[in-house]
């Protein structure tokens, strides 16, 4: 999430990378990471200035501007509870994600007397109009999960969208501030199956995480979404009940 009085110097930001490293392209996370297609360049770089390239890449991520958010959904997880009671006929993921961090940015903008514009990375047609429609059902008909369900949550309704949900777009790649989302997302979905990767503890230390900017008390309710955990957390109890295994020689 971004200030509309905040965009113009996070693109600036954004510009100085890319000429300090002339990069012509869109910051593209995958490729970053595996070092691929418009980034092949840094498979040569010497360590010393490879570092260099991530120190800078993390600042950009980690702007005091900017506001990270997201909603993961763990797919065994999302197969484990749905598939068996709903076969073919459950949700897609996008339905639950979108619908799941758009009521919790709109709740955290309309505290601070903001409006929510939604942007997203434009896709094909048909994709374009899923995840249109879903904005829309947002303002119409409020969230679409189980009410009881979702009380603890404290959902909003139709008429709280529809005051808070101020415009829709679809955006290219060719956007800075969309790229710049594209590096924040990867850390965070990482972060709920290994909490202390770097990247994620970057955004977590900075304070860029929406976590960081809320009440303990409303991180569960407000915060990032980490939905269908179910068999992470049953692993992660496993794993901690495991007998020590013995080192070598002992």
């Amino acid at each position: 999430m971004l200030r509309d009085e905040d965009e113009d110097v996070l693109r600036a930001a954004h510009a100085a990378l890319c000429l300090k490293w002339q990069i012509a392209g869109p910051l593209h996370s995958s490729e970053i990471r595996s070092k691929s297609d418009g980034f092949r360049w840094l498979r040569v770089l010497p360590p010393e200035k490879h570092a260099e390239f991530m120190a800078d890449i993390t600042a950009l991520a980690t702007r005091t501007e900017l506001t990270a958010i997201a909603c993961v959904i763990d797919r065994p997880g999302y197969n484990h509870r749905y598939l068996a009671r709903y076969g073919g006929d459950r949700w897609e993921l996008c339905k639950t994600a979108f619908s799941i961090v758009v009521e919790r940015s709109a709740k955290y903008a309309r505290e601070l007397g903001r409006r929510l514009r939604v942007n997203i990375e434009r896709s094909d047609k048909k994709t374009d109009r899923l995840i249109q429609r879903y904005y829309d059902e947002l303002r119409g008909s409020g969230h679409p999960f189980d009410t009881g369900n979702a009380a603890k949550y404290g959902p909003y309704v139709a008429t709280d969208f529809a005051e808070t949900l101020y415009e829709f777009r679809t955006k290219n790649k060719s956007s800075p501030p969309l790229q710049i989302a594209d590096l924040c997302l990867w850390p965070m979905c990482l972060g709920g199956y290994r909490p202390d990767n770097p990247p994620y503890l970057a955004l977590k230390n900075a304070g860029t995480l929406i976590d960081a900017k809320l009440a303990p008390s409303d991180v569960e309710s407000r915060g990032i979404k980490y939905s269908c955990w179910d068999l992470q957390e049953q692993a992660k109890a496993a794993h901690a009940m495991a007998p020590e295994k013995p080192e070598p020689g002992r």
